[in-house]
């Protein structure tokens, strides 16, 4: 009975030490003390709506082998978002065991990306870690101005001692209201510009407007090729476009013209014939 229990205590340590001893070793995992990790020294940039956010990021492999890392993120929609892995643009790399690698995160929002301030998670997945990275992207007011024509067509023709209607578009490219338009025209000398209307008080981003600039050519303009710069402009921003007109002659000047030719032949005629028997 004595030699029984004393079996028994060692039959149970046995059965203990070999369950213990056929338990797998661990392979790949990471350490809860040092885990591996996606990190990031600035995660808030600002910058206009044309400007690209260019975040460098830092992803440390803590595993005891080397995995390969899948980049995930959400964006916006109509935005776009890069990974580069040494200057290469990835969607997916091989990080070797312990080892440290440098990230570039490249984000460009829509062009009419309105302000405001933009979070953007960055997932890293690799084997079983799931690493995140919040970014910020703040979208900063931009203002911009377009002055063109409804056509696109910046040449016209007119005729000396006549007012020619000019039809010009203003579109506000910017994110932000332009407040207090006024057009100007700088044009040959005794040329004269009207505008309807000379003043725009308010123009709403990616709205337009359509102005008229009365083009005055003033008598016996020589005709020609004549350039006008039209000006729209604010505190805020401005811009031209170059229009050119070509000047011709009127029908009645023209006739005149023939009228002073032919006087001029019929006086030297008549003075030949008079004179010119002596």
């Amino acid at each position: 009975m004595q030699g029984r229990r004393l079996l028994r205590p060692l039959l149970v340590s046995a059965i203990i030490f070999s369950l213990f001893s056929f338990i797998p070793p661990s392979r790949g995992k990471t350490s809860p003390s040092n885990p591996s990790t996606l990190t990031a020294r600035l995660i808030n940039l600002e910058g206009t709506a044309k400007e690209t956010f260019r975040f460098n990021a830092s992803l440390h492999n803590a595993r005891s082998q080397a995995t390969i890392y899948t980049f995930h993120a959400a964006i916006p929609s109509g935005w776009n978002l890069a990974f580069r892995v040494d200057g290469m643009l990835v969607t997916s790399f091989k990080a070797d065991s312990g080892r440290t690698q440098d990230i570039g995160i490249e984000l460009t929002a829509m062009p009419d990306a309105k302000p405001g301030t933009y979070s953007i998670p960055v997932t890293a997945i690799g084997g079983a870690d799931t690493l995140l990275l919040n970014l910020e992207a703040v979208v900063k007011g931009s203002y911009a101005l377009e002055l063109t024509t409804p056509t696109g067509l910046l040449s016209g023709e007119i005729t000396e001692g006549n007012r020619e209607p000019i039809h010009l578009t203003l579109k506000n490219t910017g994110t932000l209201p332009l407040e207090g338009l006024e057009l100007s025209a700088q044009a040959p000398t005794k040329w004269d510009a009207i505008f309807e209307p000379a003043k725009v008080e308010r123009l709403e981003p990616g709205k337009s407007i359509d102005v008229v600039a009365n083009l005055k050519v003033p008598d016996k303009t020589i005709a020609g090729d004549y350039v006008t710069t039209f000006t729209a402009r604010n505190n805020n921003s401005n811009a031209s476009a170059l229009f050119r007109m070509t000047v011709t002659t009127s029908w009645l000047a023209g006739w005149m013209g023939v009228v002073v030719i032919l006087a001029a032949v019929g006086i030297i005629y008549t003075l030949i014939k008079k004179y010119g028997r002596r």
